[in-house]
């Protein structure tokens, strides 16, 4: 049986389903609809409103990663730049899998109606990001791709059983596997039973001050599946994106600024005018986003300056082309198209969570994950630019058809919750300036030790809504991602340890 956290009265209503998908971005969406295909009843669980912009795949902008048939691009070279970037730790096998898969996967969502960016020629339009040595990645409205992504998903997804507002705060199981999910609603909290669930909830970047995540992304789905006891993995290898818009703000969400604009010719420099790059990688501004975010740190630790500039001012047609940045960077008094865009560093994207394999299967029977809460060996210590929606959809659709084959072979199951116990919580504000500090782009043995100082004195906190999970949550996988970061000495892929003297020269680089 589960020990589940406290809420205040355990099931005050229950019901059935055959498969509960928690989310409702790319994944979720995706493993929904494919839940439903395969004829089981499926519930989604939106934890917020379901409604624009709260979803980490409405901000992606840069595009999907696809390698288009009749191009000059191969599976291979795909798969060959991903492993790459991965730095040794990429499931090279699942990584061939999920990136052969790519176009079947992008077919299908356009079959949903989704709509790519064309040239004059009539086919897709190709750009090229960080880490990628061709053009291959789709996008939409210039650089909304996500916006258009979810747009098409959730018009697909009306057939679905959407329900928001709906907290998922335990796993429920038995001795062998998953048996349903313990809810927080506005009308109290209930049990879903059901044999498959499916995590796909996103990322952790609200573990930090400042993040391109939305306001839902705090490690829900990692916490519920370590509550659970599934496996997790490579949850040190958190990605900072090199360029998040400086503006001023003091934490929370803040405005992406695009890698494709580096692949049309934006330079990133300093406030002395300096080009960062220049004989720091041979892909220079191109090079892999953990190589570009370590040394926009190391500048700006070795000037003192509070932020990094990127230069876009060349590049051709830029509103038009990146409408979104040039939106964001006017709402915050800044015209790219004259003035250098001041950027720094954002925690962005977890390339570990829940153990899966390609079809999003862990290592619990009928539980399941997709998108940036799984991990399955796509992206190594550090994700290539544009895997993740890449991801989201094929992992997506294949663990919606594997959940539902196994809610079909399992039948319906009856979910018990034992005598509720409170999880431990730390204040959020504390521990996301501790990981700030300690556990940032660069990190050490002392400022990780600091951490679990902190985390240590966690007290018990009984879940009575959402904003209590949350921090039960947070501080739940902050412990996770110190213990692993932790035991990780060396510098690898995005994993920066600033007292690994192997490395020294590569950190400030």
């Amino acid at each position: 049986m589960t020990a589940t956290p406290a809420c205040g009265g355990i099931g005050r209503w229950q019901q059935r389903a055959d498969v509960v998908v928690i989310g409702v971005g790319v994944a979720g969406l995706t493993a929904g609809l494919a839940a439903h295909r395969a004829g089981r009843k499926v519930v989604v669980l939106a934890k917020t409103r379901h409604a624009p912009g709260t979803t980490a795949t409405h901000y992606a902008q840069g595009g999907i990663a696809v390698v288009l048939p009749g191009t000059e691009d191969s599976v291979a070279a795909h798969v060959a730049d991903t492993v790459a970037a991965g730095a040794g730790l990429c499931d090279e096998a699942a990584v061939t899998s999920i990136v052969a898969d790519g176009y079947r996967a992008v077919a299908d969502l356009v079959g949903a109606g989704a709509h790519f960016d064309t040239g004059a020629d009539g086919h897709w339009s190709l750009t090229r990001e960080g880490g990628h040595h061709r053009r291959r990645i789709i996008h939409a409205g210039g650089d909304a791709t996500g916006v258009e992504v979810q747009r098409a998903l959730d018009e697909a997804a009306g057939i679905l059983d959407i329900r928001p507002q709906h907290t998922a705060i335990a796993l429920l199981r038995d001795d062998e596997k998953i048996t349903g999910v313990l809810v927080a609603t506005p009308d109290g909290p209930g049990i879903l039973h059901a044999p498959s669930v499916i995590l796909a909830t996103g990322g952790l970047g609200h573990l930090y001050r400042a993040t391109t995540n939305p306001d839902g992304a705090t490690g829900d789905g990692v916490a519920l599946a370590l509550w659970a006891g599934a496996e997790v993995a490579d949850l040190e290898f958190i990605q900072f994106h090199p360029t998040m818009l400086f503006d001023g703000s003091a934490g929370g969400r803040r405005p992406l600024i695009t890698e494709a604009l580096r692949g049309e010719g934006a330079i990133l420099r300093d406030a002395a005018g300096e080009a960062i790059m220049a004989g720091v990688h041979p892909m220079a501004d191109l090079a892999p986003r953990d190589v570009v975010a370590a040394a926009v740190d190391a500048r700006l630790r070795a000037t003192g300056a509070d932020c990094a500039y990127l230069d876009a001012r060349r590049v051709p047609g830029l509103a038009r082309r990146f409408p979104t940045v040039t939106a964001a960077c006017r709402a915050a008094g800044i015209d790219p198209v004259r003035q250098p865009i001041p950027i720094v560093p954002g925690a962005h994207y977890s390339c570990g969570g829940v153990r899966t394999d390609p079809h999003g299967r862990t290592t619990l029977a009928g539980l399941f994950a997709a998108g940036e809460v799984g991990r399955t060996g796509m992206h190594g210590a550090n994700r290539l630019a544009s895997n993740s929606l890449l991801e989201g959809l094929v992992v997506g659709g294949r663990a919606g058809v594997a959940a539902a084959e196994h809610a079909l072979a399992t039948g319906p199951t009856r979910a018990r919750a034992d005598e509720p116990v409170a999880p431990v919580a730390v204040d959020r504000a504390a521990l996301q300036r501790a990981m700030s500090t300690g556990a940032s782009v660069l990190r050490d043995g002392a400022g990780l030790a600091g951490i679990a100082a902190l985390l240590a004195g966690a007290r018990p906190l009984p879940v009575t809504g959402r904003r209590r999970f949350e921090s039960a949550a947070l501080t739940a996988v902050a412990d996770a991602v110190v213990t692993a970061a932790a035991r990780r000495t060396e510098s690898r892929g995005c994993h920066h340890r600033s007292d690994d003297p192997s490395n020294a020269a590569r950190e400030v680089a």
